[in-house]
């Protein structure tokens, strides 16, 4: 099992979704640490589309940390697993020396190219289009199932 999780996502979480991730991430944490980094999201009335992928990506790329498997979510060309799948990749990451995994998650125009040229692997969850805050509860879940499956604990069951 990885060691350590770093989420870097674009947006700040408000409402139900901050409070879905506060009470995932309180759980995760007992199993590893895990940090949370928010870069700003761009104001998409402001800007073109383009202005908005190449700025969110400068903030994404400075954070990135440095040495961390990188994974992209990406509902397009990323590999969906099942939970017990996504649970194997975690352990298999981890044994192989990549204890450290850090999850870029874009805004609501999902990531720019060099965002993406950065990512070691890629994760969808499906097909569906999820809104950004929405993916980021859902992945601290699936983060959290993982860690219960791979521990052989109930949760999962």
């Amino acid at each position: 099992m990885i060691r350590r999780a770093t989420i870097l996502a674009v947006g700040r979480l408000r409402g139900w979704t901050a409070d879905g991730s506060e009470d995932y991430l309180k759980r995760l944490r007992r199993y590893f640490p895990v940090e949370v980094i928010e870069v700003p999201e761009e104001d998409l009335n402001r800007r073109s589309r383009q202005e908005v992928l190449s700025s969110e990506a400068n903030k994404l790329l400075k954070r990135l940390p440095e040495g961390a498997h990188v994974v992209v979510l990406d509902r397009e060309r990323g590999q969906a697993f099942s939970s017990e799948n996504l649970a194997s990749r975690l352990k298999d990451l981890g044994l192989s020396g990549n204890s450290h995994v850090a999850f870029v998650l874009g805004g609501p125009l999902g990531l720019a190219p060099e965002v993406l040229q950065k990512a070691d692997s890629r994760l969808s969850f499906g097909r569906i289009t999820l809104p950004h805050a929405l993916a980021r509860v859902v992945l601290l879940e699936q983060l959290y199932r993982a860690a219960k499956i791979n521990r052989g604990e109930k949760y999962h069951y």
